[in-house]
């Protein structure tokens, strides 16, 4: 839940001004898009590892602990904003993030959210990625 409003306030922060999320992508140079993905991706995976520390200092003594499925989501979910078959070579990701900005349909949908939609279609998920494109498309172009 900790990522979730860690990414939810990152977001407003970015959407918080009075230029479109494209407008803030484009002004990047692409080393600053690199190191702004990298750390997109060192955040979530840092907060992943916190998180499962302070799940096994609450419940290392206890036998009859059965993790949760609400944890499992979340680490699904913290899962979706990173690419696991990229590896290192962000430059893709960079790359395909500003394939995704050509499209004026998505010119207000924020940037965290697109890395998110773009991570699932690099990962193989192109099904979950077209239903958070339509979604973020019908939210954000009102």
């Amino acid at each position: 839940m900790k990522i979730l409003m860690i990414l939810f306030s990152f977001s407003v922060l970015i959407g918080g001004n009075n230029n479109t999320p494209v407008k803030f992508w484009n002004s990047y140079s692409n080393n600053e898009k690199i190191a702004f993905i990298n750390g997109v991706y060192g955040t979530v995976e840092k907060l992943k590892a916190h998180h499962q520390v302070e799940v096994k200092k609450q419940y290392a003594r206890d036998d009859n602990w059965v993790r949760p499925y609400y944890i499992e989501r979340f680490y699904d979910i913290a899962n979706e904003y990173r690419s696991g078959e990229v590896g290192y070579n962000l430059t893709i990701v960079a790359s395909h993030m500003d394939a995704f900005y050509t499209n004026s349909d998505n010119f207000n949908i924020p940037v965290l959210e697109a890395l998110r939609i773009v991570s699932l279609i690099q990962d193989g998920n192109s099904k979950l990625a077209n239903l958070r494109l339509i979604k973020a498309q019908q939210k954000y172009n009102k």
